[in-house]
């Protein structure tokens, strides 16, 4: 006589292809199994959690799988932890609602949040986000906007060859992270789209970024407080706002960025080249072991500039003094043109003067062709073959 567990687990077996695939100990859930519509219109949120749900309760590893088409998908959370590891795979398109008013003030579009070895690869993601661009432009009453993809306290995770497109705001954040690599990611946005940062850092350990394509309306890549062991290897930048570490100083009690390092990496007509850039006021935090190295300008404004005067509409700076100690950063073979006179602009704190700046093998021309200019204030440091424009340490 067959039991009735019996009949259940067959009737269980029979189920489990509809919804996963297993190869070699590991699952493999499609998305379109759970109810996704590959058609762009149709909402494919709650498939994707529920995807999401069976992935992070298997005690195996596991991926999510997205097969080709659009996926509309409005606000999700894909929350930890998880029994395993989880690998999801976009062949696809995930797309955000037209309709800003969406994703409201939530701040985030697609966030990942406490979970440990975690791989998003592939595919591309699209936030709509001119309406709000366009909606800030006009000074109407809009809501924040979103970031497209967010890494929040993920450990030993990857982001690797996703394309982002036209984000709300920030395209990529990793916050408070440990052992995250970011790798051949491109990143498209107009060159007036507001806040539209690349890849955001902050509050993490071990992250690195490399062979990426970044053009957007702000930083490419920006560096905020709290951030350690940052590598950046052969990034495309431009159009943007450069690489920026900063802006830091806003908060007196305020975490240091130490040990960063971009090597190898093009600028293009960006509006920043390397920067570091402080509020100018009172904080405890500090800049230290940074290294720029093997860097090309092409018509770059500002190509090296630290600016530790930074105070919007000079509220809340009642010294004109930033706090921020900025210490041993290294420029070692920056070549290429300037698009603004003043090639390498340090204007640094006079309440802490930067110290240990190096500069070696700079060759930067102005327009190709003229005599480009530096700027120094309340620095030291040193410096070793040719230096153009002339050296003002």
């Amino acid at each position: 006589m067959i039991s009735l567990w019996s009949i259940l687990f067959l009737h269980f077996t029979l189920l489990l292809p509809l919804f996963v695939n297993i190869a070699e100990g590991a699952l493999t859930f499609n998305v379109i199994k759970f109810g996704a519509k590959p058609d762009g219109m149709t909402d494919s949120t709650r498939p994707f959690l529920s995807a999401w749900a069976s992935a992070c309760a298997s005690t195996v590893s596991s991926s999510i799988y997205v097969p080709k088409g659009r996926y509309l998908i409005r606000f999700a959370e894909f929350r930890g932890p998880c029994k395993s590891a989880i690998r999801v795979q976009i062949d696809g398109t995930l797309v955000a609602p037209i309709d800003y008013n969406a994703l409201g003030n939530s701040g985030y579009w697609i966030l990942f949040i406490q979970v440990n070895q975690l791989s998003v690869v592939g595919g591309s993601i699209d936030a709509k986000g001119a309406g709000l661009w366009a909606c800030k432009k006009s000074g109407q009453n809009c809501p924040v906007g979103a970031r497209s993809i967010t890494f929040n306290w993920v450990n030993d995770g990857e982001i690797s060859g996703l394309t982002s497109i036209n984000s709300q705001l920030m395209h990529i954040v990793i916050n408070s992270c440990k052992n995250v690599k970011v790798s051949n990611v491109r990143i498209i946005a107009p060159d007036l789209s507001p806040n539209t940062d690349g890849i955001h850092v902050r509050s993490s350990i071990g992250v690195t970024i490399t062979n990426s394509i970044i053009k957007t309306g702000d930083d490419c890549i920006s560096i905020g407080p709290g951030t350690r062991n940052l590598w950046m290897e052969k990034i495309l930048c431009g159009p943007g706002h450069g690489v920026s570490i900063g802006s830091l100083g806003r908060d007196f009690n305020e975490d240091g960025v130490e040990n960063v390092t971009l090597v190898n990496s093009i600028f293009t007509g960006s509006d920043n080249g390397l920067r570091i850039k402080t509020w100018a006021r009172p904080s405890n935090g500090f800049v230290r072991n940074i290294s720029y190295r093997n860097i090309v300008m092409k018509n770059v404004e500002n190509p090296i500039i630290i600016d530790q005067n930074y105070c919007p509409n000079n509220i809340g700076c009642p010294l004109q003094g930033s706090g921020i100690k900025i210490n041993q950063v290294t420029y070692q073979n920056i070549q290429g043109t300037s698009a603004t006179q003043v090639a390498m602009a340090f204007d640094c704190s006079p309440t802490n003067p930067c110290i240990g700046i190096k500069l070696k093998d700079i060759k930067l021309t102005y327009m190709n062709t003229k005599k480009a200019q530096s700027f120094c204030k309340n620095i030291g440091g040193t410096s070793g073959g040719v230096i153009v424009p002339d050296n003002c340490l």
